[in-house]
């Protein structure tokens, strides 16, 4: 993937939604990849850019 994909409000929604259910690394708001002893706010849910390597790579191609 080229660039920063940006998303809309609608678009966002639906990635938080994939992020909250079904991302491994996603614990009560935090990413535990971006964990460094302390907690770590996931960056995916507070922006409208796909940031996430992981969330790209391994949770959007599991979502049809």
């Amino acid at each position: 993937m080229n660039g920063v994909k940006r998303l809309t409000p609608p678009q966002s929604r639906k990635v938080n939604a994939l992020v909250r259910r079904t991302c491994c690394n996603y614990d009560n708001g935090n990413c535990i990849l971006l964990d460094d002893g302390d907690e770590c706010v996931c960056p995916q849910l507070i922006s409208y850019s796909l940031l996430c390597k992981w969330f790209r790579v391994a949770v959007l191609p599991a979502d049809r």
